[in-house]
């Protein structure tokens, strides 16, 4: 790792942290790196076991005994458990100084062959429960005056692409939110950044595959997949840098950037993918 990297990461040291979809994935993985940095972590999830295995190898990971790492039981989309589990958070922590919106759900499959079940059940996880945990966090950020927000999106929430018209609508919700949010808490010393990952090799990947198209395998796979480690080290640099769009990945930032700059070029390369 770089000395800058590394330096940055001292950031982090002594923050107060709730990372939710912590028990896997990119989650896991940023709870893990600021554990080994000296922050104090408080996951949170809704598959207990899960949860309970992760807090543990967390705890191994503690640069001394007296950090803080612990675990919450919730499901983000109900917002009463959000309540409860963001006081038990707090507890825990003695406040908070970063919020990390991971917990999520995908789903790959054509618009119709997806349920409207699927687009409620994606929007209620992936936008809803992000607006829950960062409604019930923000009264003592803002009483605070400083601490950071972030949303985990994906690269599918800025641009959309076959067999994602659930998925895509959701992280695009989660995009347009956070841009509206860092104008809203700039005022409050309280920073925003939304991160949008190409395919992460998670658990979540590994369902998603069970049933993508096989057109949506054709234009995704022209990015390269990351690992969740490289995913959750762009995500803590951005916060160390208060940047608000963090696209990790080279490939991913130039796709990002020619959908943004040349749109058109963009929907050609990907019908191209497509062979129409």
């Amino acid at each position: 790792m770089a000395e800058p990297t590394r330096q940055r990461h001292a950031d982090h040291r002594g923050s107060r942290v709730l990372v939710t979809g912590g028990s896997s994935g990119i989650g896991k993985a940023t709870a893990r790196a600021l554990v080994r940095a000296g922050g104090h972590v408080v996951i949170a999830a809704r598959d207990a076991a899960r949860l309970a295995a992760a807090a543990e190898s967390l705890r191994a990971e503690r640069c001394d005994p007296g950090q803080v790492v612990e675990a919450v039981g919730l499901d983000v989309s109900d917002p009463h458990e959000v309540e409860r589990g963001m006081e038990q958070a707090l507890a825990a922590l003695g406040g908070l100084d970063v919020l990390v919106n991971n917990a999520g759900v995908a789903l790959a499959a054509r618009f119709l062959e997806t349920s409207a079940g699927d687009f409620e059940r994606l929007m209620r996880t992936n936008y809803l429960g992000m607006v829950h945990v960062t409604r019930a966090a923000l009264p003592g950020l803002v009483a605070q005056g400083s601490g950071h927000v972030v949303n985990v999106s994906s690269l599918a929430g800025l641009i959309g692409i076959y067999g994602y018209t659930a998925y895509a609508a959701s992280k695009f919700a989660v995009v347009g939110f956070s841009q509206a949010l860092r104008q809203e808490l700039r005022p409050h010393g309280i920073g925003v950044s939304v991160v949008c990952p190409p395919d992460t090799d998670t658990p979540q990947l590994a369902e998603e595959n069970r049933t993508k198209p096989d057109e949506t395998r054709a234009i995704a796979g022209s990015v390269r997949m990351l690992s969740a480690e490289t995913v959750a080290e762009a995500l803590l640099d951005g916060v160390a840098r208060r940047r608000f769009l963090v696209v990790p990945g080279l490939e991913a930032r130039w796709t990002e950037r020619l959908t943004r700059h040349l749109p058109g070029l963009a929907r050609w390369v990907m019908d191209r993918s497509l062979g129409s």
